[in-house]
């Protein structure tokens, strides 16, 4: 485990643990402050507090892919090049949807110079500075089939995959040091918001605790995100100015 997570094990224990016999929300179960914890970290996840995953994945012979279980958002998908680079494939929603046939190739990209990117910034463009090897592809998700679908120009036996995954579907989820706070004011907020022996004035204060820890952590991720972004873009490149 990395020194800035903190598991959910430990989130519920530590949570349980600090509970004073006074505390609105003593007689918490763990499964209960488990629940929350989860959902927290869902509604932290879908818009802060993001976690990203890749993955290489093996191509079907109708060149599909099945969609990771934990999956919530595209990133990129692609070849990995000789030069270790990805070759990102382009988005196309037009794609026939009824069936896969893969058919002529007129459509396809037909080279690293024609390549169009996506990266995690929502920015798009022509990938310049890029070296070794020409792969070209698209892709269309097909929700309802719980699968990708692909266009490919040259027979490839699995793509590289970086995707948003939902955190809570995780064995044992881990959570930013810097989203532990909010998602224990979470918790907390949850629990009191519908006992009838606690006071307005403190379910008011709890809800208005969790959005607080909820800002402070947007903004501590968000400087760090940044960041390293910028770094990873920089690496990425190869006529990219570096630090």
């Amino acid at each position: 485990m990395a020194h800035n997570k903190v598991t959910l094990d430990q989130l519920v224990t530590d949570f349980v643990f600090s509970m004073d016999s006074d505390d609105y929300a003593n007689n918490a179960s763990d499964t209960a402050v488990r629940t929350l914890a989860l959902r927290g970290i869902r509604d932290l996840g879908f818009d802060i507090m993001k976690r990203v995953k890749a993955v290489n994945i093996d191509v079907s012979d109708t060149d599909t892919v099945p969609l990771p279980s934990d999956y919530v958002d595209m990133l990129k998908i692609g070849i990995v090049g000789s030069d270790g680079l990805v070759y990102v494939f382009a988005e196309n929603k037009n794609k026939n949807l009824i069936n896969n046939n893969t058919g002529d190739s007129t459509d396809y990209m037909t080279g690293y110079s024609d390549f169009i990117y996506r990266n995690f910034l929502g920015t798009e463009g022509r990938v310049y500075g890029h070296g070794g090897g020409h792969y070209s592809g698209q892709y269309r998700i097909n929700l309802h089939e719980n699968r990708i679908e692909l266009t490919l120009s040259t027979s490839q036996a699995s793509v590289y995959m970086e995707y948003i995954a939902d955190e809570a579907r995780a064995t044992n989820p881990s959570i930013d040091i810097y989203a532990e706070q909010a998602i224990r004011a979470y918790i907390y907020y949850r629990l009191v918001e519908r006992k009838s022996n606690v006071p307005a004035v403190e379910k008011q204060r709890a809800r208005q605790d969790y959005y607080n820890e909820r800002r402070l952590a947007n903004a501590r991720l968000k400087a760090f995100s940044k960041e390293e972004a910028l770094k990873t873009i920089r690496k990425n490149f190869v006529q990219s100015p570096k630090y």
